[in-house]
């Protein structure tokens, strides 16, 4: 099941998201193959990722490892169920 994640960063925290910027980055590495993609808003400051989870309880247990959680970087999470269809330009889904 694909979700997808948005993601919004509190008030003035752009230092703080440089400073775990690597942590998220590595523990995003930790789930390989679960990231479908990822990258920053530009309206906001925030991510989206659209991310393959078997269950919304594996990923609600991937995002409470998330550095941007526990460090306070995003403060507002929105997480919407998708049918991910074409990847790259391939269809990969119904």
């Amino acid at each position: 099941m694909q979700f997808m994640i948005k993601a919004y960063d509190g008030e003035n925290m752009l230092e703080k998201r440089m400073e775990v910027r690597p942590h998220h980055l590595e523990n995003m590495s930790k789930v390989n193959g679960k990231v479908i993609c990822a990258g920053g808003l530009l309206s906001d400051e925030g991510n989206v990722l659209i991310m393959d989870f078997d269950s919304r309880a594996l990923l609600d247990e991937y995002l409470n490892s998330e550095p941007y959680i526990k460090e306070g970087v995003w403060k507002k999470v929105e997480v919407e169920p998708m049918n991910v269809v074409i990847v790259d330009g391939k269809k990969v889904g119904n």
